[in-house]
């Protein structure tokens, strides 16, 4: 099913405004990504859009149909929560059987869909057990299955993987994909975690403080950040930052500690860098090493290490330069050492732009 959020605000009677103008379209199918840091209002829209919460200003429609006023039984939306809402003295079974049962199917109808919904979710050989003898991982696939099991067109899923492992999470990520793909509900997933957005949406839906930073594919939120929350959200580790303003051709900061030469950029782009206040971004996968100090296509960095993190493909290196603090990736077998001046190169198609007092990308 298709669904239209239009101009959405949710306020509170004690005049806390939770989201402001919220537009979103919705194609069937898809999966969309709600992310943004705690409180932002991901959970907000999600209980709007299930109808647990009021709409105070604006239109939500389901395949056209304005739904404002329809009480969260008839919207045909299927929640899973962040805790798992089993029944605890039910089998798996049970629990996958109980809204069939509820709704009076007949018991040959409700065998056929738990055994259905089980071989979906590789719940066959656990029907007889309760949730207590089954894994994290397992229960949010009985939860899962909860949802599916009534066929229902919409799926909402709030931060269903925050309670599991980060083992569990990997695999479960993988699963929920491969569920989606299989079930073909449309599907909206709340997460603070961008790497569960980057892996998982078809469309990411970046928020912050009620607002929508940036909508796009997971591709255009990493390469194509439209100001500096997104860039700074998206990304693990986020992208670095370093202040400053254009001096002829040359990025240089208010101490000059840094100064880059910029000749090779488009003319359009610095032209419409000159003048302002700017924060040139790069992201730390971005660092190259080797040769390149003769090129003028590479600009040098360096710093002094304050960390280095070991993760066994790369590693992060922490560095400090006047107070300005980055992180780059080098491969796993550079070696690196606390104090020591450390150097890299960028290339400068890889620089990010910003307005400072717009916060919007220069592009």
């Amino acid at each position: 099913m298709a669904l239209e959020l239009k101009n959405i605000y949710k306020i509170y009677p004690n005049g806390f405004q939770a989201i402001t103008d919220f537009n979103l379209e919705i194609k069937d199918k898809e999966f969309i990504v709600l992310v943004g840091p705690s409180g932002c209002g991901k959970s907000t829209t999600l209980r709007m859009i299930a109808g647990l919460e009021d709409i105070t200003h604006g239109t939500f429609s389901i395949d056209g149909k304005v739904v404002n006023a329809l009480p969260p039984k008839n919207r045909g939306i299927a929640m899973v929560f962040q805790s798992y809402a089993l029944y605890p003295t039910m089998t798996v079974y049970e629990n996958l059987a109980f809204s069939l049962d509820l709704a009076g199917f007949d018991e040959d109808v409700i065998d056929a869909r738990v055994k259905k919904t089980a071989a979906i979710l590789g719940l066959g050989e656990y029907l007889d057990r309760q949730p207590r003898n089954l894994s994290g991982g397992q229960r949010q696939r009985v939860a899962l299955g909860r949802a599916i099991i009534r066929h229902a067109k919409i799926f909402l899923m709030d931060e269903p993987l925050s309670n599991l492992d980060a083992r569990q999470r990997v695999t479960m990520r993988s699963e929920l994909i491969r569920i989606h793909r299989q079930v073909g509900a449309t599907t909206i997933y709340v997460t603070h975690d961008q790497v569960e957005a980057m892996t998982m949406a078809d469309r990411i839906v970046c928020m912050d403080f009620g607002v929508i930073k940036q909508v796009g594919t997971p591709e255009e939120l990493y390469f194509h950040p439209k100001n500096l929350f997104v860039a700074g959200f998206i990304g693990d580790p986020p992208m670095n930052f370093i202040s400053g303003s254009l001096k002829g051709v040359h990025f240089v900061t208010p101490d000059k500690s840094f100064d880059f030469d910029l000749t090779g950029l488009k003319p359009e782009l610095l032209a419409k860098l000159a003048g302002k206040k700017i924060v040139l971004g790069y992201r730390p996968e971005h660092a190259k090493f080797g040769p390149y100090a003769a090129d003028p296509q590479y600009l040098r960095l360096e710093g002094q290490v304050e960390i280095n993190e070991m993760l066994g493909d790369t590693q992060n290196v922490y560095l400090v330069k006047n107070g300005i603090k980055s992180i780059v990736k080098t491969p796993p077998e550079t070696i690196v050492s606390i104090g020591d001046q450390f150097s890299f190169f960028l290339d400068k198609a890889d620089l990010h732009f910003f307005d400072e007092d717009t916060q919007d990308a220069i592009e």
